[in-house]
């Protein structure tokens, strides 16, 4: 039986992704998903999506604020974006989403099953009681505005959703996996992540299963009984916690040094000749194996390995600005490589999979051995050399020393990104104040290895 992996508190945040980011953020959550299912298979998809510790930590490693609410919905809308192309050959479908995208989850999966032959109307079903559970049965003062079912094609499926609670300014994201669940009302969901805010009264809860018994003969006699028998129900509290903070910055405590070190040691001293082709990658350089380090981590790393999903935002920073601006052409050599090793997998050529995924040995096998520079020390020196990878956030782009900004590069194009990655509500990001002068040419260093 499914049962809570974790519980996450989710300060409650507006804007919007800009188009920039959003579709870089959807090339990376489809590649991430092409090596997962290359290695893995669909099914460890679905497993990673339900722990909620791995999906803050894909979130952190796309570029988004590392602790906002924002994650979840920006998350789901780049990979619906991003799989959609490719979800026919992966068998791998993203229906749902925010708002009215929620309430056409049925239509969705109804279409699917159509087009599929996998039990569209059994799904269907399935999307309005584990709405309606998280809804109705767990009564904890959230109010449910995202619905995302996940499902393959032969019908197994996970389920995210998040509610918001206005006056404390947090979310709750609850996780459902179908692997396993024999019930809708016992003990039903993966994990819910959210700050435990009163009393909650959860009759999903196994130990509900009389409480659920009795309601059914108390509603017989009137809704004053069943209001009664909702208000003896008490919740248990989930196995693990994440708490994420309303304040923006990312701090040392956020991060476990010791497996930052080794990602960054093994960065530092992989042999070339078990790298040799990973190495010659056009553009590769220190800081974007950095950055590969963290993503090899998100396809590879056992759920023990995310309690600090913070670390993964060092590998491209946060459009906020924190920890550093988002560093845009670290990302793009990222997303490069990344689509370079799993294209020449699926041609019989899995060298440089194989590469990305020794990477990640090599970083846990340095943990405990390695030690270096604080955390803090190394965000000041990102933050400092940020102008020079394309930093960027949804206020302009980072500035070098001396104060004079950069405007983007002869040839950039603005990237557009879909409406469905906007926070929970749809203002629009401050203009950049430099944004006036970047039709002139941007004279910025050449880097030949990132």
């Amino acid at each position: 039986m499914a049962q809570h992996t974790g519980t996450a508190d989710l300060p409650l945040h507006h804007g919007r992704v800009p188009g920039w980011l959003a579709a870089r953020m959807a090339r990376l959550g489809r590649v991430v998903v092409e090596a997962l299912v290359l290695e893995y298979g669909r099914d460890e998809v679905l497993r990673r999506l339900a722990h909620p510790f791995w999906f803050q930590a894909l979130g952190c490693a796309m570029g988004m604020d590392w602790h906002s609410s924002g994650i979840t919905t920006s998350v789901l809308g780049a990979l619906k974006r991003g799989l959609a192309p490719v979800a026919d050959e992966l068998g791998l479908h993203v229906c749902g989403g925010r708002g009215r995208h929620s309430r056409a989850t049925p239509s969705e999966l109804m279409a699917l099953g159509a087009r599929t032959g996998v039990d569209g109307a059994a799904l269907a079903r399935t999307s309005r009681l584990v709405a309606k559970v998280d809804a109705a049965a767990v009564q904890d003062g959230f109010q449910l505005y995202l619905h995302s079912f996940i499902v393959t094609d032969d019908g197994r499926w996970a389920v995210v959703q998040q509610g918001m609670q206005a006056q404390g300014r947090y979310a709750r994201r609850y996780h459902w996996l179908g692997e396993g669940l024999r019930s809708f009302v016992d003990d039903p969901h993966q994990a819910i992540e959210g700050a435990p805010r009163g009393a909650i009264r959860n009759l999903a809860d196994t130990r509900a299963s009389d409480a659920r018994a009795d309601i059914l003969q108390w509603v017989q006699r009137g809704p004053d009984a069943a209001t009664d028998a909702l208000r003896s129900l008490q919740a248990r509290p989930a196995p693990c916690h994440l708490r994420l903070p309303a304040d923006h910055a990312v701090a040392a405590a956020h991060i476990d040094e010791r497996r930052f070190h080794a990602t960054l040691a093994a960065a530092a001293s992989v042999a070339p000749t078990d790298f040799e082709g990973l190495l010659l990658t056009p553009g590769l350089g220190a800081r974007t194996l950095e950055a590969l380090a963290l993503v090899s981590e998100l396809v590879h790393g056992a759920p023990s390995r995310f309690s600090d999903p913070a670390r993964f935002a060092m590998a491209h920073g946060g459009k906020d600005g924190h920890p550093f601006p988002v560093p845009l052409k670290v990302y793009d050599a990222t997303l490069r490589v990344m689509r370079g090793a799993v294209e020449g997998a699926r041609l019989g050529q899995a060298d440089t999979l194989a590469a990305l995924k020794h990477l990640d040995q090599e970083a846990r096998r340095l943990e405990g051995v390695v030690a270096g520079q604080g955390v803090e020390a190394w965000m000041a020196g990102e933050r400092a050399r940020s102008w020079r990878y394309g930093g960027r956030t949804v206020f302009g782009y980072a500035e070098p020393p001396g104060g004079r900004a950069p405007r983007r590069a002869a040839g950039e194009r603005e990237a557009e990104g879909p409406a469905d990655l906007t926070h929970a509500s749809p203002t629009p990001p401050a203009r950049g104040r430099h944004s006036a002068r970047r039709a002139r040419a941007f004279a910025q260093p050449s880097l030949p290895g990132l």
